[in-house]
């Protein structure tokens, strides 16, 4: 149903830092198989309220967000395409932690592990203003352009949060080798690990990924190649 993208660690021309990673990975699991499936959090009050939202301010799900994610356990329960999992981690920003409980009873654990690696970017004190508070106080926030300025102050730059998804992956592989792990993260923390993992050395301009609400994004690692299972699968949403 799904193709399959493969990050070759032989074929793929990348810089220095993209070929460390795989070169680590290759070494970690040769012959072994490890899954890292994704999920974006479900739908949440912040993005409604259109508010910046971290660990201070960020109030949790919306009822439609609770409803998206009892569907997504509803179906681990059904599909059993999970029952490997051994292991649940979360953000520890409210709308994930909220949605990794959900999920937790349809998993094969009994517990969730917060991971403070699998946040959003980290906003500083723009956590909890409004967008229109923040594009007022801090102007607007260009990628592309800017990737070494900061979100706001104390918090990350872009460059600093790719660097910081990197090495989360990284550190989940090494740690995990040879397990099926399910981490419920963030939009930017998925779109990240594409960009890491694939090494494409910008955002783009006119096109972008937008991870739905408990989407699914599902990577294996096979005898030292990434191979992208998965992206953005959220048929237990679009099923009648």
């Amino acid at each position: 149903m799904f193709g399959r993208i493969v990050v070759d660690t032989a074929n793929t021309a990348t810089g220095v830092a993209y070929d460390t990673l795989i070169s680590r990975f290759a070494f970690l699991f040769g012959g072994e198989h490890m899954r890292r499936i994704l999920i974006r959090h479900a739908e949440s009050q912040h993005s409604l309220l259109g508010r910046v939202a971290d660990i201070r301010s960020c109030t949790g799900l919306t009822e439609i967000g609770i409803q998206q994610a009892h569907r997504l356990c509803q179906r681990f329960r059904a599909s059993g395409e999970l029952h490997g999992c051994q292991v649940l981690l979360s953000s520890p920003v409210r709308r994930a932690r909220e949605t990794a409980d959900i999920l937790m009873p349809s998993l094969n654990t009994d517990n969730v592990l917060e991971d403070y690696t699998l946040r959003e970017i980290h906003p500083g004190i723009a956590d909890g203003l409004t967008w229109q508070e923040y594009q007022t106080t801090y102007g607007g926030f260009d990628l592309v352009a800017e990737p070494i300025r900061v979100f706001a102050p104390e918090g990350e730059s872009w460059q600093a949060f790719l660097e910081r998804v990197q090495a989360t992956l990284q550190r989940i592989a090494n740690e995990y080798a040879g397990k099926t792990v399910v981490a419920v993260t963030h939009a930017g923390f998925i779109v990240a690990s594409m960009l890491v993992l694939f090494a494409i050395p910008r955002p783009g301009t006119n096109a972008r990924l937008e991870p739905r609400h408990t989407s699914l994004t599902v990577w294996e690692a096979v005898a030292g190649k990434w191979q992208l299972e998965r992206y953005n699968d959220t048929w237990h949403l679009d099923r009648a």
